[in-house]
Protein backbone atom coordinates (compact mmCIF):
# COMPACT_ATOMS: atom_id res chain seq x y z
CA UNK A 1 0.00 0.00 0.00
CA UNK A 2 1.29 3.18 -0.91
CA UNK A 3 0.60 6.73 0.71
CA UNK A 4 -0.45 9.14 -1.39
CA UNK A 5 1.89 12.60 -0.72
CA UNK A 6 -0.52 15.45 0.11
CA UNK A 7 1.24 19.44 -0.73
CA UNK A 8 1.11 21.53 1.85
CA UNK A 9 -1.12 24.44 1.52
CA UNK A 10 0.06 27.92 0.70
CA UNK A 11 -0.89 30.61 3.49
CA UNK A 12 -1.00 34.05 3.08
CA UNK A 13 -2.66 37.12 4.70
CA UNK A 14 -4.70 37.21 2.70
CA UNK A 15 -7.89 35.14 2.59
CA UNK A 16 -9.04 35.26 -1.00
CA UNK A 17 -5.51 35.08 -2.52
CA UNK A 18 -4.87 32.22 -0.10
CA UNK A 19 -7.92 30.30 -1.28
CA UNK A 20 -6.99 30.58 -4.96
CA UNK A 21 -3.55 28.96 -4.00
CA UNK A 22 -5.01 25.79 -2.86
CA UNK A 23 -4.10 25.34 -7.31
CA UNK A 24 -0.14 26.40 -7.78
CA UNK A 25 2.04 25.89 -10.73
CA UNK A 26 -0.68 26.60 -12.99
CA UNK A 27 1.14 27.40 -16.07
CA UNK A 28 3.47 24.56 -15.20
CA UNK A 29 2.30 21.56 -13.77
CA UNK A 30 -0.91 22.25 -11.50
CA UNK A 31 -0.54 21.16 -8.02
CA UNK A 32 -3.94 20.74 -6.39
CA UNK A 33 -3.96 21.32 -2.73
CA UNK A 34 -7.50 20.38 -2.09
CA UNK A 35 -7.62 17.35 -3.48
CA UNK A 36 -10.76 15.66 -1.14
CA UNK A 37 -13.46 17.15 0.73
CA UNK A 38 -11.33 16.40 3.71
CA UNK A 39 -8.59 18.74 2.73
CA UNK A 40 -11.19 22.10 1.98
CA UNK A 41 -12.15 21.23 5.47
CA UNK A 42 -8.73 21.86 6.78
CA UNK A 43 -8.16 24.66 4.88
CA UNK A 44 -10.91 26.34 5.98
CA UNK A 45 -10.02 25.82 9.70
CA UNK A 46 -6.48 26.63 9.41
CA UNK A 47 -8.36 29.87 8.00
CA UNK A 48 -10.71 30.32 10.71
CA UNK A 49 -13.72 29.11 9.38
CA UNK A 50 -14.24 26.08 10.92
CA UNK A 51 -17.27 23.31 9.44
CA UNK A 52 -18.17 20.28 10.21
CA UNK A 53 -18.02 18.38 6.97
CA UNK A 54 -17.95 19.19 3.54
CA UNK A 55 -19.30 17.16 0.20
CA UNK A 56 -17.41 16.54 -2.80
CA UNK A 57 -20.30 18.49 -4.43
CA UNK A 58 -19.18 20.98 -2.00
CA UNK A 59 -15.40 20.76 -3.09
CA UNK A 60 -16.73 21.30 -6.57
CA UNK A 61 -18.74 24.65 -5.69
CA UNK A 62 -14.98 25.76 -3.72
CA UNK A 63 -12.98 24.97 -6.64
CA UNK A 64 -15.70 27.11 -8.92
CA UNK A 65 -15.21 30.25 -6.93
CA UNK A 66 -11.64 29.54 -6.66
CA UNK A 67 -11.08 29.76 -10.48
CA UNK A 68 -13.54 32.60 -10.32
CA UNK A 69 -11.19 34.80 -7.67
CA UNK A 70 -8.60 33.61 -10.01
CA UNK A 71 -9.93 34.55 -13.59
CA UNK A 72 -11.02 38.00 -12.02
CA UNK A 73 -8.16 38.93 -9.92
CA UNK A 74 -5.85 38.02 -12.83
CA UNK A 75 -8.01 40.33 -15.22
CA UNK A 76 -8.08 42.93 -12.37
CA UNK A 77 -4.50 42.74 -12.13
CA UNK A 78 -3.58 43.12 -15.85
CA UNK A 79 -6.61 45.69 -16.04
CA UNK A 80 -8.31 43.37 -18.44
CA UNK A 81 -11.76 43.91 -17.93
CA UNK A 82 -13.66 41.25 -15.30
CA UNK A 83 -14.99 38.21 -16.96
CA UNK A 84 -18.44 37.97 -16.44
CA UNK A 85 -19.06 34.68 -15.55
CA UNK A 86 -16.03 34.73 -12.69
CA UNK A 87 -18.03 37.99 -11.07
CA UNK A 88 -21.29 35.94 -11.00
CA UNK A 89 -19.94 33.06 -9.44
CA UNK A 90 -18.19 35.57 -6.92
CA UNK A 91 -21.65 37.36 -6.34
CA UNK A 92 -23.31 34.20 -5.82
CA UNK A 93 -21.49 32.75 -3.62
CA UNK A 94 -21.01 36.10 -1.21
CA UNK A 95 -24.76 36.51 -0.59
CA UNK A 96 -24.74 32.80 -0.49
CA UNK A 97 -22.87 32.67 3.09
CA UNK A 98 -23.89 33.94 6.24
CA UNK A 99 -20.95 35.31 7.97
CA UNK A 100 -19.87 38.55 9.52
CA UNK A 101 -17.40 40.09 10.92
CA UNK A 102 -16.27 39.98 14.91
CA UNK A 103 -13.42 41.85 16.46
CA UNK A 104 -11.37 39.67 18.91
CA UNK A 105 -10.04 40.77 22.94
CA UNK A 106 -6.86 41.66 20.59
CA UNK A 107 -8.20 44.39 18.57
CA UNK A 108 -8.27 41.54 15.11
CA UNK A 109 -11.34 40.91 13.02
CA UNK A 110 -12.13 37.41 12.49
CA UNK A 111 -15.56 35.86 11.09
CA UNK A 112 -18.13 34.32 13.27
CA UNK A 113 -20.51 31.88 10.86
CA UNK A 114 -23.74 31.39 11.49
CA UNK A 115 -23.55 27.74 11.00
CA UNK A 116 -20.73 25.14 10.10
CA UNK A 117 -21.74 24.66 6.44
CA UNK A 118 -18.87 25.39 3.86
CA UNK A 119 -21.29 27.31 1.92
CA UNK A 120 -21.36 30.46 4.46
CA UNK A 121 -17.08 29.88 4.87
CA UNK A 122 -17.90 30.22 0.76
CA UNK A 123 -19.20 33.91 1.11
CA UNK A 124 -16.28 34.92 3.21
CA UNK A 125 -13.54 34.30 0.77
CA UNK A 126 -15.99 35.62 -1.67
CA UNK A 127 -17.01 38.66 -0.25
CA UNK A 128 -13.06 38.83 0.57
CA UNK A 129 -12.33 38.75 -3.31
CA UNK A 130 -14.88 41.10 -3.51
CA UNK A 131 -12.99 43.64 -1.41
CA UNK A 132 -9.89 42.85 -3.18
CA UNK A 133 -10.94 43.08 -6.66
CA UNK A 134 -13.02 46.23 -6.49
CA UNK A 135 -10.03 47.97 -4.54
CA UNK A 136 -11.22 48.58 -1.57
CA UNK A 137 -7.89 47.38 0.88
CA UNK A 138 -5.25 49.29 0.33
CA UNK A 139 -2.88 47.17 -1.73
CA UNK A 140 -2.42 45.91 -5.34
CA UNK A 141 -3.43 42.77 -7.34
CA UNK A 142 -0.23 41.16 -9.25
CA UNK A 143 0.66 38.04 -11.04
CA UNK A 144 3.60 35.71 -9.66
CA UNK A 145 6.43 36.42 -12.04
CA UNK A 146 7.33 32.86 -12.15
CA UNK A 147 6.72 31.58 -15.62
CA UNK A 148 5.15 28.20 -14.40
CA UNK A 149 3.00 29.89 -11.55
CA UNK A 150 1.43 33.20 -12.44
CA UNK A 151 -0.75 33.02 -9.27
CA UNK A 152 -2.41 36.60 -8.45
CA UNK A 153 -1.33 37.96 -5.25
CA UNK A 154 -2.19 40.67 -3.34
CA UNK A 155 0.73 42.99 -2.77
CA UNK A 156 0.43 45.40 0.15
CA UNK A 157 4.24 45.81 0.35
CA UNK A 158 5.42 49.29 0.88
CA UNK A 159 5.50 50.31 -2.87
CA UNK A 160 3.79 47.22 -4.26
CA UNK A 161 6.45 45.55 -5.65
CA UNK A 162 6.73 42.60 -4.93
CA UNK A 163 7.29 40.08 -8.10
CA UNK A 164 6.40 36.72 -6.65
CA UNK A 165 3.64 35.42 -4.75
CA UNK A 166 5.63 33.36 -1.91
CA UNK A 167 9.21 34.75 -1.76
CA UNK A 168 10.20 31.42 -0.22
CA UNK A 169 9.07 28.95 -3.37
CA UNK A 170 8.68 30.45 -6.22
CA UNK A 171 10.98 33.71 -5.40
CA UNK A 172 13.43 31.13 -4.12
CA UNK A 173 13.47 28.97 -7.66
CA UNK A 174 13.58 31.85 -9.32
CA UNK A 175 16.71 33.30 -8.06
CA UNK A 176 18.50 29.52 -7.90
CA UNK A 177 17.66 29.16 -11.67
CA UNK A 178 18.77 32.77 -12.43
CA UNK A 179 22.40 32.16 -10.26
CA UNK A 180 22.34 28.68 -12.24
CA UNK A 181 22.62 29.80 -15.53
CA UNK A 182 25.08 32.87 -14.12
CA UNK A 183 27.46 30.48 -13.43
CA UNK A 184 27.19 28.30 -16.59
CA UNK A 185 27.94 31.55 -18.77
CA UNK A 186 30.75 32.72 -16.59
CA UNK A 187 33.94 31.54 -17.36
CA UNK A 188 36.00 30.23 -14.35
CA UNK A 189 38.47 33.20 -13.21
CA UNK A 190 42.14 32.29 -14.40
CA UNK A 191 44.32 31.85 -11.19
Amino acid sequence: MSVKHIPEFRLGKVLATSFTATLTERQGEPVERIPTPDRLVDWLAISGLVVDSCSSSQLDRARDLREAIHAAATAAAVQDPLPAPAVQIINDRSVGGLASPVLTAEGKQEWKLRSTHVEDALGVIAADAIRIISGEREGKLSLCASPTCRAAFFDTSRGATRRWCEMNTCGNREKKARFAANKHRTPPTAR
